[in-house]
C-alpha cells in the first residue's frame, strides 16, 4: 500500500465476540454472548480477529472485521433524539474516532497503534440488521443505514491497542464528515 495521508485517530473499542448474538434469532431473541471490549486485539491476515465469531470463516474472509466511526453512532443518537447509544451493541469490531470511512471503500489502509501496524482492505459497507431497533433504539436500523461502518479483510498480522492511533490512507478523508451517511439525499449533498 502506497499511503499518502495520515490521520490521528483514537481506537475507543475493540470488540471481540466468540458467537453471534443477533444472527437468525428472531423468535428466540438476542443470544446472551460473552463479548469483550479488549484493551488489545490480535489480527491474523486472511482470518480476522483471534477469538472473534468471524475468525477463519470462509464466508467472511473478505469482511471479517468491521471498522466503525463512533461519530456515526453519535449522529444516529442525535437524529433519533436518543441518549448516547452503547457502541458495543452495534457489534462492530473496531470503533475509531477521527476519520471518515466511506472514501476507503475498495482501498487498502492501515491502523497503527501501540507501535504496531495492521493493514486492511476496505470492502463493502456494513449494513445494520433489524436488531438495531431493539438493541440500540427505536428507529436505529434505518438511521444506521449508510453509516454502519466498513467491512474489511485483514491483510497483515498484528495487534491493535485501544487509545491513540494513526489511520494511514491512500485517499484523502474528511474527519469532519465521519458521522455522515453515505446515503445522503440530493438536498444534503455538499
Amino acid at each position: 500500500m502506497t499511503a499518502s495521508y495520515r490521520y490521528d485517530v483514537e481506537i475507543l473499542h475493540l470488540l471481540v465476540s466468540p458467537a453471534h448474538a443477533y444472527f437468525g434469532r428472531a423468535r428466540e431473541g438476542a443470544a446472551v454472548v460473552p463479548t469483550t471490549d479488549a484493551e488489545q486485539a490480535a489480527f491474523v491476515a486472511g482470518k480476522g480477529i483471534v477469538g472473534d465469531r468471524f475468525f477463519g470463516k470462509a464466508a467472511h474472509m473478505d469482511a471479517a472485521v468491521t471498522v466503525f466511526a463512533v461519530e456515526a453512532l453519535e449522529a444516529i443518537a442525535a437524529d433519533l433524539g436518543a441518549a448516547p447509544l452503547d457502541p458495543l451493541l452495534t457489534r462492530r469490531n473496531v470503533h475509531i474516532r477521527g476519520a471518515q470511512l466511506a472514501p476507503l471503500f475498495g482501498h487498502d489502509f492501515a491502523l497503527e497503534s501501540g507501535g504496531e501496524l495492521v493493514r486492511f482492505k476496505a470492502g463493502r459497507p456494513a449494513h445494520p440488521c433489524v436488531w438495531m431497533d431493539a438493541k440500540l433504539a427505536p428507529g436505529a436500523h434505518k438511521a444506521m443505514r449508510g453509516r454502519g461502518g466498513v467491512r474489511c479483510q485483514v491483510l497483515s498480522d498484528g495487534v491493535l491497542h485501544r487509545g491513540p492511533a494513526v489511520l494511514v490512507s491512500p485517499v484523502p478523508l474528511d474527519p469532519d464528515r465521519a458521522g455522515d451517511s453515505t446515503l445522503l439525499s440530493p438536498s444534503r449533498l455538499p
